[in-house]
């Protein structure tokens, strides 16, 4: 077939494989994903269409989701920095288990072609490691892939974990795999992350940046992102974070979902985190308007309740007897959802699951 390649046919390196093909050009690889793997055959058309940016959406981390032009000089920047990072080389074996529709499984496409990784393509499904038996040097996946691979997840050697927060009872079991495991921080307008925290081993306090990225905190606390290699814009977030330095913090929570009950600010996460090991159904902490409160803290749970009233006082005696929370931090409402309404990329929308009730 004849396709319009432009000048980033190059960066199709030698080495790049893809299930075990090798590709003299652009051209040959596309023929092969269109019959193939369809869905990567949408990206990479669009990769080597005669375009200098790609058109995504945004998942709204820094404000309402929208449509964004990202350089690709600035995806091929991004691609190397991790490579660096991560100290992966030309030749590394990688494995791609979401979807490249979202900008996480776009990069790894862009990341084997431009670094030279030899990359298997699977099928984006919950339990990914079920359909392999290969070793695996880097991969990335996100919180319900690794719950669901765990048993498998030494067959990785370096996994990155993102979109999503995992669970305090994840995370421990992940402190004992012998795999390198990381949480990353970023968002569509940073191309992935731009941050990196150890879950496993000795250095695994805080997010640390890749190469060329520096942060500053705004006037809300929320963390400013410097990225030139990047974008030229500064970028905005509405994460509120612990600021060590200009290259590592601390993650607390989003700014927009802070609650003020009676005067306090509460910010859900940080007690979601500590309720995680209370649960093992999903649940966030949301607010409702109270008179003497003016909002209150309410616990909601994904769970279909029969009797409702008797469910919620069984959940908060156990809240109470956990000692976790502070006595302000104790919800004054539990509330039950059959099931929570998500995102495109399958985080839980707040928003709108509040809304069902």
């Amino acid at each position: 077939m004849n396709y319009q390649i432009n000048m980033f046919n190059f960066i199709l390196h030698p080495q790049f494989r893809l299930n075990d093909h090798k590709f003299s050009s652009a051209s040959e690889l596309l023929d092969y994903v269109i019959i193939n793997q369809p869905e990567i055959a949408v990206f990479l058309n669009s990769w080597f269409e005669n375009s200098l940016s790609l058109k995504v959406q945004t998942s709204g981390s820094t404000g309402t989701p929208k449509i964004i032009e990202l350089p690709k000089t600035a995806m091929i920047s991004s691609a190397k920095a991790t490579g660096d990072f991560f100290n992966v080389k030309a030749g590394s074996s990688a494995l791609l288990c979401m979807s490249s529709q979202y900008i996480a499984g776009k990069m790894m496409l862009v990341r084997a072609m431009v670094l030279g990784w030899e990359l298997d393509v699977i099928p984006v499904v919950s339990d990914p490691l079920k359909l392999t038996e290969k070793q695996y040097e880097f991969a990335a996946m996100i919180p319900l892939q690794v719950h669901h691979s765990f048993d498998k997840l030494e067959q990785i050697d370096q996994l990155i974990i993102g979109g999503g927060v995992l669970s305090a009872s994840l995370l421990k079991k992940i402190k004992g795999l012998k795999s390198k495991v990381f949480a990353t921080y970023g968002m569509t307008e940073t191309i992935t992350h731009i941050a990196v925290k150890r879950l496993n081993g000795a250095d695994d306090a805080f997010y640390k940046t890749l190469p060329n990225i520096k942060l500053n905190l705004d006037d809300r606390e929320c963390l400013v992102i410097d990225a030139p290699l990047l974008t030229q814009d500064t970028i905005y977030t509405n994460d509120l974070v612990e600021l060590l330095d200009p290259y590592s913090f601390n993650w607390l929570g989003r700014y927009d979902s802070i609650i003020n009950s009676g005067g306090i600010k509460f910010i859900p996460e940080q007690i979601e985190s500590k309720l995680s090991d209370l649960f093992s159904e999903r649940f966030f902490i949301s607010s409702e308007a109270d008179d003497l409160l003016g909002n209150k803290l309410v616990l909601v749970i994904e769970l279909k309740a029969e009797s409702p009233t008797a469910l919620s006082e069984a959940y908060l005696k156990r809240i109470k007897e956990a000692k976790v929370l502070s006595k302000f931090e104790i919800p004054k409402k539990i509330v039950f959802l059959n099931k929570f309404i998500e995102t495109p990329t399958e985080k839980i929308n707040r928003k709108a699951s509040m809304a069902l009730l």
